[in-house]
Formats: C-alpha cells, sequence, structure tokens
C-alpha cells in the first residue's frame, strides 16, 4: 500500500489478518454492559431466545447487566416451578462480555439462595463439557421427558448455564440455560425463561434477588468442579484414543482462542498424544483471527476464510509432507469442529458428517442395531443415502440441536448432527456422552478414523462420492418483510401449488419434520434429485433458502431460482 492509499475495507479482505482497526474496544465494550439499560419497549433490546439462548452486544444495548441478570432470575424462578434443587453449573466462554456476564449470573443465583458450581480452575469451559458434567452428576436418575416433567421428581438434579455466543463475533454476548438431560433448553422453556425476564426488565428489575460482588468469595452456596478433569478422563468412553496413539497421528489442534484451549493441551498430555496447539493464544479481541467472508471477526471453524491461517499451516514441505495427518478448529464454546486435511483442505461440515456417519454405524458394535441416524432437515441429502446403505432409518428433525437430546438419552438416537458442523454421538456402550454438540469430539473422531482405517476423512468422503453420487449445496438470502417471514414460519403443506423445482416433480412439500413430527417453521420441497428448505432469519429482513441437487451446480442455480420464486408467490 502506497502511503497516501486508502484502507482496504475489511469486507474486501475475506481471509486475511486482521487489522487494530478491526478489533473491539474492550474496556469501552465492558464499561457498556455495566452502565447500559435495555429499553424494554423496543424488541432489539429485549430478551430473546433462539436456537442458543439469548444473544447480544452490550454496543447494542442488547446483552447487559440487566439482561443477565432478569434471565437468571427467570432461570431460579423457572427451576422452583420444576421442582429442581441441585446445583447450578456455571461455565463460560472466552468472550469479552463472558466473564461479566458470569459474575451477573452468580450473583443472582446466590442471592435466591441457589447453590453454584463454577469452574475449579478458574478457567474457560466448552460448552460440552458442561453438558457432559450434567450428564455426569445426574447419572441414575430417568433424564428423559417422561422422566423429568414437572409432575416428576427432580429433586437434587443439577442443570446448567453457559455463557457464550459460540462463534459470533467479539463485541458480542451468549447466554443459554442447559436443563437435567444436559442439551439445550426446548421452547417450553426458553418461552416462559425469555418471558419473565422481560417481565422483569419492564419492572426495572423488581424482583431480581441479588448478592453484592464482594458477597460472592466465600458465599457457602459456592462451590467448584472440575469439569477439564472430569471430560479428559471419561474421553475413553467414546473415542479410541488407544488406536490413535499407536498409530502415531500427528494432529494440530487450534482452539482458535476459545474454551478449548486448556483441554487439547491436557488432552495429548494425559492420552499420550501427537497433538500439537497450534495456537494456545487468548484474546477476547480475538486479534489473531483471520476475517471472515463479510470481513468480521468471526471464530467459524465451518468457513475457509476464518480458518486461512490453520489451512495455510497444513501446506505440505518440500518433500510433500504436511506437518499434520489432520487439523481441526472449534469455535469460541467448542461446540463445532472444523476438520482440516492435507489431501482436501478445510471440509465441509456436511461431508464430513456423512462420513462420521458411516464409519460409526460400521465401527461401533455396541450401538443398538436399530438406532436411526440424526440429521436437520437442511443438512446434505448424502447423509440419506448413506443411512440408506447402512441399513439404519433416517430421523430427520427440525434445526436446532435439541430435537436430538431424547435419542441421545434413550440409545435411540445414538448420532445427531447439524449442517452447521455441531454434532455428538454416544459412547461405544451406547450411553449418552454430551447431549448438547461436541466440537472436541468429531474433531477426535477424525485422528480415529484415520487411525483405524488410514484414510483422511477427505479420502473416505471421496469413497462415499464414488458411490451415492456428488451434491452441490449451497445457502442464499432473500429479502422478505417481517409479515413475510410470520407467513412462512406459519406454512402449511396444502400452500403449496407448484409441481415442479428444477425440471423435476415435487415429491414431498413438508412443514413438519418427517423425523418428530415437529413444526420446520418453514418449508422443505424434496424431489428425485435435489431440495430446498426455507426458513426465515430471526435477526434480518431475509429468508433462507438451502438447497441441494445431485445433479451439479446448474441445477442447484434453477433448483434456488425455482425456490425463490415459489416461495415469494406463496407469502406475497
Amino acid at each position: 500500500m502506497t502511503e497516501n492509499a486508502a484502507p482496504v475495507p475489511a469486507s474486501q479482505r475475506p481471509g486475511t489478518p486482521a487489522l487494530p482497526e478491526d478489533l473491539i474496544d474492550v474496556e469501552a465494550l465492558l464499561e457498556a454492559y455495566r452502565t447500559g439499560h435495555p429499553d424494554p419497549s423496543d424488541p432489539a433490546q429485549k430478551v430473546v431466545f433462539g436456537t442458543s439462548g439469548h444473544r447480544g452486544s452490550a454496543f447494542k444495548t442488547s446483552f447487559n447487566d440487566d439482561h443477565i441478570a432478569a434471565i437468571t432470575q427467570a432461570v431460579v424462578e423457572y427451576r422452583a416451578e420444576k421442582g429442581i434443587t441441585g446445583a447450578v453449573l456455571v461455565g463460560r466462554d472466552t468472550h469479552a462480555l463472558s466473564e461479566p456476564a458470569q459474575d451477573t449470573a452468580v450473583q443472582v443465583l446466590l442471592g435466591n439462595d441457589v447453590e453454584v458450581l463454577v469452574d475449579a480452575r478458574g478457567g474457560y469451559t466448552p460448552t460440552p463439557a458442561v453438558s457432559h458434567a450434567i450428564l455426569h452428576l445426574n447419572e441414575g436418575r430417568d433424564l428423559t421427558p417422561a422422566g423429568f416433567s414437572a409432575d416428576g421428581d427432580n429433586t437434587g438434579l443439577v442443570d446448567g448455564l453457559v455463557i457464550t455466543p459460540s462463534h459470533n463475533p467479539p463485541a458480542d454476548g451468549g447466554f443459554k440455560y442447559n436443563p437435567p438431560h444436559g442439551g439445550p433448553a426446548d421452547t417450553e422453556a426458553t418461552s416462559w425463561i425469555a418471558n419473565r425476564a422481560n417481565e422483569l426488565l419492564a419492572a426495572g428489575l423488581d424482583g431480581v434477588r441479588r448478592v453484592g460482588a464482594d458477597e460472592v468469595a466465600g458465599h457457602p452456596k459456592l462451590g467448584e468442579f472440575d469439569f477439564l478433569d472430569r471430560y479428559v478422563t471419561d474421553l475413553p468412553e467414546v473415542i479410541d484414543l488407544e488406536a490413535i496413539r499407536e498409530a502415531g497421528v500427528r494432529i494440530g489442534a487450534d482452539p482458535m482462542g476459545g474454551a478449548s484451549v486448556a483441554y487439547w493441551g491436557e488432552i495429548g498430555k494425559r492420552h499420550r498424544l501427537d497433538l500439537t496447539v497450534v495456537n494456545p493464544e487468548v484474546d477476547p479481541r480475538f486479534g489473531f483471527m483471520t476475517l471472515d467472508w463479510d470481513g468480521k471477526v468471526r471464530m467459524d471453524c465451518s468457513s475457509p476464510h476464518a480458518m486461512a491461517s490453520l489451512i495455510e499451516r497444513m501446506t505440505p514441505d518440500a518433500d510433500g509432507v504436511a506437518p499434520f495427518d489432520v487439523a481441526t478448529g472449534n469455535d469460541a464454546d467448542a461446540d463445532r469442529h472444523g476438520i482440516v486435511t492435507p489431501d482436501g483442505g478445510l471440509m465441509n461440515p456436511n461431508h464430513f458428517l456423512a462420513v462420521a456417519i458411516d464409519y460409526l454405524y460400521r465401527s461401533r458394535k455396541g450401538w443398538p442395531q436399530d438406532a436411526g441416524v440424526g440429521k436437520t432437515l437442511v443438512s446434505s441429502s448424502m447423509i440419506d443415502r448413506v443411512a440408506r446403505d447402512l441399513g439404519r432409518d433416517l430421523v430427520e428433525v427440525p434445526v436446532g440441536f435439541k430435537w436430538f437430546v431424547p435419542g441421545l438419552l434413550t440409545g435411540t438416537g445414538v448420532f445427531g448432527g447439524e449442517e452447521s458442523a455441531g454434532a455428538s454421538f454416544v459412547t461405544f456402550d451406547g450411553d449418552a456422552w454430551s447431549t448438547d454438540k461436541d466440537g472436541l469430539l468429531l474433531c477426535l473422531l477424525a485422528a480415529e478414523i484415520i487411525a483405524v482405517t488410514g484414510q483422511s476423512p477427505s479420502e473416505r468422503y471421496r469413497d462415499l462420492v464414488a458411490l451415492h453420487g456428488a451434491p452441490a449445496y449451497a445457502r442464499i438470502d432473500a429479502p422478505a418483510t417481517a409479515e413475510q417471514k410470520a407467513r412462512l414460519k406459519e406454512l402449511t403443506a396444502d400452500d403449496i401449488t407448484a409441481e415442479t423445482v428444477g425440471g423435476e416433480q415435487i415429491l414431498h412439500a413438508l412443514t413438519t419434520a418427517p423425523g418428530n413430527g415437529a413444526a420446520i417453521g418453514g418449508l422443505k420441497v424434496v424431489t428425485q434429485n435435489a431440495w430446498f428448505a426455507a426458513r426465515p432469519s430471526g435477526t434480518e429482513d431475509v429468508y433462507k433458502i438451502y438447497a441441494e441437487s445431485f445433479l451439479g451446480e446448474e441445477h442447484l442455480a434453477q433448483v434456488q431460482q425455482d425456490a425463490q420464486r415459489l416461495v415469494d408467490g406463496v407469502i406475497g
């Protein structure tokens, strides 16, 4: 750049290192968290629980001390209504807002005389570690919907709060509740909590009970739990670490500045793996990241732009040898996975899910033989074809990992995966491991696949393509008003009068998921060789079109055009 040249906008620099001007002012963000007060009449400043809890930014007055105090008080009251009397486990990631949000939550919990367990090492806690700890502490109790209910005996059950906005930019905060089953809360719970929290905000926090910051240390209800030790100790129950160790698989693990940073080092050390933590740095600005597709700093381990530095690190040397057999990435709370192979680069999440399913159902002999394959309805149909080849039923559910929880608990659903690089599966014996997404687990599975099969996950995906065909998959956005999004969410199959998409006969028009009959909150249309799904965005004036074709990129584009024309015609 010449001396007087204008700086290149961040949006034009995807995949390049973040510059100082791209980074947040952490002190200003924390001050906004402490001093900002939301306007309860502004929908953008209310508590809103999406598929992964409440998210927002202190800079936008959508994630402040008031929000977290209100949400936590609502959680306390929800627990009381359900008769849940055990401790609340509290974990946080490395986002700047996560620590003050934990402080707020703990003060409110203690103010309500609720037992609290925080990390014994004073560190960061991945989402799957909290989920696994909840299941461990509730071991022996019936956590299925039939056993866990307002009418059941929930005395002594523990649950958890996970403070994370996942892969969101550094200025964001997130706060989610995991009930005693360890997974994401269902709509009944999140609606109750959000409504009560907004009532408390509207009342100026009248009804929120809270101890002072100086009363927390030494409080008789404040305890500790070693999340890391429990998780790392139990890993041999779910991953063949011996095979990885004996094969000498070289793993390069990038925590991407997130909560898994101490976990990867301990996993390698305790289980004697050839594992290198390629970036142990923690920085609330995430200044070491490369910019995502839109020029934002975002810890999305499924994005080739956000993962550019790790992909480049896998470049083979002059002798054609890559530094690792597999390199892995995790988002800030480690519930998502990114897999980089020397022969394929960053794997598309759909591709790795198909490989994982094919490998697991063939290798886990202790799994129930009648257990189906769980996927969200916007995940690749390659999974459908793999499931059919395995002789397993496909269990297709709406978007949201909460739909996999009952199956993972009972063993009727031994695997659940989302196209957004989130998945989990059960132990060798078929017991629940985590009922929330587990990015560390899927990264270690990639190493196990290499150790056991001698093939990289990319090679195994090419084998699946040779057997089942090559799908073209993409997601685009289409403009929609709030009224149009509401109509899309309420569609029924009878509203669809079109007969073809992409030149093929429509076989199914779905507004409920085949796997459990739950509402999709949108539409999915299936033909012989393609499908599309349309869902309204919860934060923008658009709806999302997911589409896939086994007839190539040109046919995919035709499907996308027909999909938008069909949906626009129905929602007006």
